[in-house]
């Protein structure tokens, strides 16, 4: 993978913008943040092997999703798996305008800017971003990323009689807090579950007297 990595005077200008966004220190008050909540639905679960199919997301801005900005972009697919078409529906040749993998990361990174990223599973989705990046050449993403699976476990009462499971799964959370799945596994309906999700934990964790950004990423 080495071999992908360019020097930093060779990274193109839409890298260069996005990094800059980050020369600045985030606000300390929660309710400044911005937060961008994704979702990318793949051809498999290989980092090096398998490829994005699409990336789906919404902001959210003082604990609001803003429907006016939302990313819903379909790559075109240089890799085909018949395997997984089953679970999210996306055809080698179907009727979606799709576009390079190369310009999709562009959009996203001009969407995402240096907002906070939020994801179910997020080592998965962020390993795949990633590792599209190095194809190009590009560093890695440089936001700061939170797990709704780990910050849902922070809700719950721990006793010896019950004991949190090691992984929540987005239906589990969608039961959980009557989050209609009517649009489950596709990118942006996943990232809209996910995003109500959010929304619905951090509601709970702000009761909490220690509440804050650097507490939900312990």
């Amino acid at each position: 993978m080495g071999l992908f990595k360019r020097t930093p005077k060779n990274l193109p200008d839409y890298w260069i913008k996005y990094a800059e966004l980050f020369k600045e220190s985030a606000s300390k008050n929660f309710n400044d943040l911005v937060f961008v909540v994704l979702d990318t639905e793949t051809t498999g679960f290989s980092f090096e092997d398998d490829r994005i199919l699409s990336i789906g997301a919404v902001k959210i801005k003082k604990e609001t999703i803003s429907v006016q900005e939302v990313f819903d972009i379909y790559l075109e697919q240089e890799k085909f798996n018949k395997e997984t078409v089953h679970v999210h529906g996306l055809l080698k040749k179907g009727q979606r305008e799709c576009i390079s993998e190369v310009l999709a990361l562009e959009k996203f990174l001009e969407y995402v800017g240096n907002a906070i990223i939020v994801a179910h599973h997020a080592g998965f989705d962020m390993g795949m971003l990633n590792t599209a990046l190095e194809r190009s050449g590009l560093p890695k993403l440089k936001n700061t990323v939170l797990d709704t699976g780990m910050i849902y476990k922070k809700t719950l009462i721990k006793s010896y009689l019950v004991q949190p499971k090691s992984n929540y799964t987005l239906d589990e959370l969608a039961e959980k807090f009557s989050i209609s799945r009517k649009d489950r596994h596709t990118a942006l309906g996943d990232a809209y579950i996910t995003a109500v999700a959010f929304l619905k934990i951090i509601s709970r964790l702000k009761e909490k007297k220690n509440f804050s950004l650097k507490y939900l990423l312990r």
